[in-house]
């Protein structure tokens, strides 16, 4: 199931950036396979999926994402068990961090880069104000900005969405005086893109595994 060799020439490919493992549709032995080959950092979904196995692989050396929509009434069950979450997306969701995080969290902001109703994220109008916002929640970390392009097979529009979130990035940092370093951005179908255009977090599933995400 676990591409070995992929692995290696993703690993290659993504030398200054962390690869996380979107591992929504394998099971705890194949996370276990990802940690000996090196990748460390493993992203979930959902809620329920992920508290599983937390617990089955609790005494590995893992740094746990939380890559999937964060429903507000789940945010007690898990919190405090991840360490980074690349889905804030609204003040509900900060309010309950905010009521059960016990330490500050590392929070990646979702933009809705490509503009899609389907998608989830914040108008990319409506960051800096919500940057702002942010400011007054001590549990929360903004370490930067996470965004999904169009599924589509025009590359030169995936990376004109991808350069967005990077310019808007530039611009909080510019207009907060703030010091945001990452960007959430590149998947499966379009890491590549991301890479060139400055990801520092690639969420990568299906070439990984043998199963499609």
């Amino acid at each position: 199931m676990i591409k070995e060799k992929i692995i290696k020439e993703v690993k290659e490919e993504a030398k200054n950036q962390i690869i996380v493992a979107a591992t929504k549709y394998i099971g705890i032995p194949e996370i276990k396979e990802l940690v000996k080959l090196g990748i460390t950092d493993i992203g979930e979904n959902r809620v329920l999926t992920f508290l599983e196995k937390y617990e089955a692989l609790k005494d590995l050396d893992i740094t746990w994402h939380f890559i999937g929509h964060l429903q507000s009434k789940k945010v007690k069950k898990m919190i405090n068990k991840i360490d980074y979450l690349h889905s804030l997306d609204r003040l509900s969701l900060a309010e309950e961090i905010q009521k059960h995080r016990e330490t500050p969290l590392n929070c990646f902001i979702q933009v809705n880069i490509s503009n899609e109703e389907s998608k989830y994220g914040l108008p990319m109008d409506n960051v800096i104000d919500f940057c702002k916002k942010m400011q007054d929640y001590d549990k929360i970390h903004i370490v930067g900005l996470m965004g999904m392009a169009e599924l589509t097979f025009d590359d030169e529009l995936i990376e004109k969405q991808f350069q967005s979130l990077v310019d808007l990035k530039d611009r909080i940092n510019h207009t907060l005086n703030l010091n945001l370093k990452y960007l959430s951005m590149g998947m499966s179908n379009d890491y590549r893109i991301a890479i060139k255009v400055g990801a520092t977090h690639l969420r990568l599933g299906s070439i990984l595994f043998w199963n499609e995400d």
